[in-house]
């Protein structure tokens, strides 16, 4: 007798949201990564928000034009930190399901609402632009 569990593939032990969401981000059957792999994305894209804040809301308000210069540029930069951002935030939350970690609805619903909050602030900016 074997002790070992028989292999299932990973289509059998799903849910229907969770294929749902595999083919929203366009993720093909079987292919996986490691949880390290879903955590470095998330790293990396938590790194890029956060520069983006600190940008935002500390240097280009209050640092830069005490010093006299970068007036109107925050908004440019803005918007294609944003964008940056936003892709990062998606690419680590495929790797998340890729990986199939255990935390992966909770990241994507963290991800979709900073998404929102980003692409609130891009408008703004756009609208500042203009």
């Amino acid at each position: 007798m074997s002790t070992t569990a028989p292999s299932v593939t990973p289509a059998a032990t799903t849910s229907a949201p969770d294929r749902f969401m595999r083919r929203l981000l366009r993720l093909p059957d079987g292919e996986t990564s490691t949880a390290a792999e879903a955590r470095s994305a998330f790293q990396k894209s938590l790194f890029i928000s956060t520069c983006r804040c600190l940008l935002m809301y500390i240097v280009f308000p209050f640092v830069l034009p005490a010093v006299g210069i970068a007036r109107g540029v925050g908004p440019v930069i803005g918007v294609v930190i944003g964008l940056l951002a936003m892709v990062s935030i998606v690419y680590s939350i495929r790797r998340f399901w890729k990986a199939n970690h255990s935390k992966r609805w909770h990241y994507t619903i963290f991800g979709v609402v900073i998404i929102g909050f980003l692409t609130y602030l891009a408008v703004t900016d756009v609208n500042d632009l203009l």
